[in-house]
Parts: structure tokens; sequence; C-alpha cells
């Protein structure tokens, strides 16, 4: 194509249609190496700051999906079933019903992400269990989908590669809030990796992308526009991430709080998120029970151990060293492990999920630039969320850091992560809306 790549970002800085062509060429010559990360980053800042069509945005997600392989995993079963959330602090749900599914004989093929901005990502989760490979052949990725019914993977450069290289770009260059880049980046990997049915679990709020309910209906819509224009099956499902998932944030807890919800152990806002995922996910995948029943299934799945057997078993079947998930104790901890002290008493009104994600960052469990090495030891621990009564003297939470520098100032950033009130609060949903 005889295109020029600054005319192509002059035209998108102008708030200017792409055809077809000039996004195609964008996509393929920037995972091909031709286009300069700079470039690259400048097209991706206009489209963040002037947006796109419902055309452009379908014309970037193909773009991306067709920049590598595709697979077809129809011959594994009639409906393999995918889950993606846009993003959370403390969300490690993957990690917990995928494995639930699995045992209950739904086929999970699931291709996943490092850490985005607040978000943590799942790859970076698994990658916290020694030696768990995330990085295998698609080769490798059928074959345990077809023989164990669970894969959890990262991206492979066969798989989407645009999508990878402009997915690292973002986060790095401020680029993540925006409807259309997050469509196309999930919706690329999602048609690529070759499941028909998908459940998304759209987030908004202080610790998500969408800081709004119209923001994330927006962007649940757009997603499903693209993913029914491919004749897939897809439900979304909003929910509020005004106070991080479950009580840990950070790439170690995380996993550990997942082998605990394995074995029945949940907070309730983690265990509202499961339960409503599962039911979805089993019922795209043609399950015709009640929703009670359907919930009987789950919990049956978690007390009888076949849920984190099953997880055990991805683990081993990818490489880990498994015994860390049967003792817990194993797990390398943070050299420092400080408390935070509550100075009164009353009940939570607020726990700022942002600002907890920036104290993660900060401490070390997600990357401020793309080359970041991730400590997968350090993060927070929550004892206390919103509706939770509070005495004075009590633990609000625990901060594990590697080091002793700036740890005053992490506990005094998370003191003001949270608002202790004198009346009790009521605690909310967070499942807010199904679609």
């Amino acid at each position: 194509m005889n295109m020029n790549m600054v005319e192509i970002i002059d035209k998108k800085r102008m708030g200017k249609e792409l055809t077809n062509d000039e996004i195609l060429y964008f996509v393929e010559n920037y995972t091909a190496g031709e286009i300069p990360d700079y470039q690259a980053a400048a097209l991706l800042m206009a489209i963040c700051i002037n947006g796109m069509t419902e055309e452009e945005i379908f014309s970037l997600t193909m773009a991306m999906a067709g920049s590598g392989e595709k697979l077809d995993l129809r011959d594994i079963a009639d409906n393999v079933v995918d889950k993606h959330s846009t993003g959370g602090v403390g969300d490690k749900v993957t990690l917990i019903i995928s494995p639930i599914l699995a045992s209950l004989g739904v086929p999970i093929a699931k291709m996943s992400g490092r850490g985005l901005g607040i978000t943590g990502g799942t790859v970076d989760k698994l990658q916290a269990i020694p030696a768990y490979r995330t990085d295998i052949s698609v080769e490798e990725f059928k074959k345990n989908v077809k023989e164990i019914g669970i894969s959890l993977i990262s991206q492979t450069m066969d798989l989407a590669p645009a999508d990878k290289k402009i997915y690292a770009l973002r986060d790095s260059i401020a680029a993540v809030q925006s409807i259309p880049l997050i469509a196309s980046s999930i919706m690329s990997k999602k048609i690529a990796g070759g499941s028909n049915c998908l459940v998304m679990d759209v987030t908004y709020g202080s610790g998500a992308f969408m800081k709004n309910k119209f923001q994330a209906k927006r962007l649940a819509d757009t997603m499903k526009k693209i993913w029914r224009g491919e004749n897939r099956k897809i439900t979304c499902v909003i929910s509020k991430m005004e106070q991080p998932l479950g009580y840990s944030v950070g790439n170690t807890l995380e996993v550990i709080e997942a082998v605990q919800a394995l074995h029945g152990q949940m907070a309730e806002d983690l265990q509202e998120v499961v339960l409503t995922m599962c039911v979805q996910m089993l019922k795209l995948a043609g399950r015709t029970q009640t929703e009670n029943e359907l919930k009987n299934q789950i919990w049956g799945a978690i007390h009888s151990g076949r849920a984190f057997e099953k997880f055990a078993e991805l683990a081993r079947r990818q490489g880990a060293d498994a015994s860390y998930l049967y003792d817990l104790n194993k797990f390398e901890k943070a050299p420092m492990i400080v408390p935070l002290i509550s100075e009164k008493n009353g009940y939570v009104q607020e726990l700022n999920a942002e600002k907890v994600g920036k104290i993660s960052i900060d401490l070390g469990a997600g990357r401020k630039k793309k080359e970041d090495e991730i400590d997968r030891r350090v993060g927070i621990i929550l004892c206390k969320k919103i509706g939770d009564k509070v005495e004075e003297g009590e633990t609000l939470g625990f901060i594990h850091a590697n080091s002793s520098d700036k740890i005053e100032e992490h506990i005094e950033e998370l003191k003001l992560a949270y608002k202790i009130v004198a009346n009790p609060v009521q605690k909310e949903s967070v499942v807010d809306e199904i679609l």
C-alpha cells in the first residue's frame, strides 16, 4: 500500500475517519516492525483523544485479529466458552471460575494479558506460580483444552500479535481509557482465540477504566456488536469497581486468595461476581437448568474439591510446581509486612480502588513502563471493606513491601483510601446489570 504514516497520524489528529486500508496499513507495518513506537504512540493518542467510528473500530479489531493465526476450536466442543474482564483492582476471577467450569465439563480456552494501568493482569498472576508457562504453543494450548478441558495462556506471537504490541505500548503512554482501543484489543484476542461463547465482565468505578455506568454500557454495546458480527454468542455483566475485588491486591497475594476461594473461602463481593459469571457461562455453554440449580453445581464443584484439583492439574500441565497450591506457605513473602491501624471507631463508607491500585503499582506489583519487572511478592491485603464495622486499634489492612523506602508514605496513602463514618453503611451489590 502506498501510504504515509505521518499523514495517517495527522488525519486522526484532525478527528477524521480512517479508511479500512489505512488501519490495515498501520496494523500490518507496526506488527512487522516497520513503524516505530513513537509513531504508533502518536496515532494511539490521537485515537484516545478523538475516538473512532463503529466502522473504524471493527476494521481495527479485524486487522489485529487477522495479524496472526486464528484458532478454530470447533473440533473440541460445540461450545467453547471464554470470559474477559475489562479490568479491575484485585480481580482474580479468571483463576477461580476457569477451573470451576472445566471441572463441570465446560471447555475453557483463555488467552489473557498482563497488567494494564492500575488493573492487574491474569498472566502476571499465573506467572507468580513457580515455573507456570503462559507462553506455550498454540498446539499445546489446544491439546490441553481437548485433554483436560482448560488452558490459560498469554498472547502468543501467533495469535493477534498486533494487539500484543499495541497493548504494551498503550500501558506506557496513558492511552488505556479509550473505548475503541479497549474494545478492539479485547475482541481481536477473543476472535483469534477461537471460542464461540464469551461472557464479558464490564467494570466501572474508581478502579476501572470506565468511570461510570454509561461508559461501561457503551463499551459493552460496542463489544457485543463486534462479537455478534462474527455470529458468536455473548453476554455482558456490568459490575461496580469502586473498591478492590476481594481482599488482596498483588500477584502472589491474589493467587493465594484464588486458591482459598476454590476451597470455598470467598469475600462477599468476589463470591457474587464469581457465581454470576459462572452461571452466565454455563448458560452460554448450553446448560438449561435454573439459576439456583446451576449455583448448586458450582458449589458442588468447589466443596467436592474438583475445582481446586482442576486448577492444580492445569498448573502441572503447564509446567508449574503445583505443590505451592497445596501449601500456600511455600510462596515467597515480601520482606516487609506493615499493618494499617484504624484510628477511630465506625463503619467503612469508602475504599477507593484507584488509590489502592496506584499504591500497589508504586510498591512494584504493576508496571509504570512496559519494560518494568514486576515484584510478584508485593501488594496489599485488605481486612476491612465497605460496610464493615471498625474499632479503634483494629487492623484495616497490610502493605507487603520489598523495602522500607516510602513505606510511611504508602501507609498514609492507604489510610486516605479509607473513609470511616459513625453511622452504619449498607453493603451494595457489585453486579449491576446483565446485558
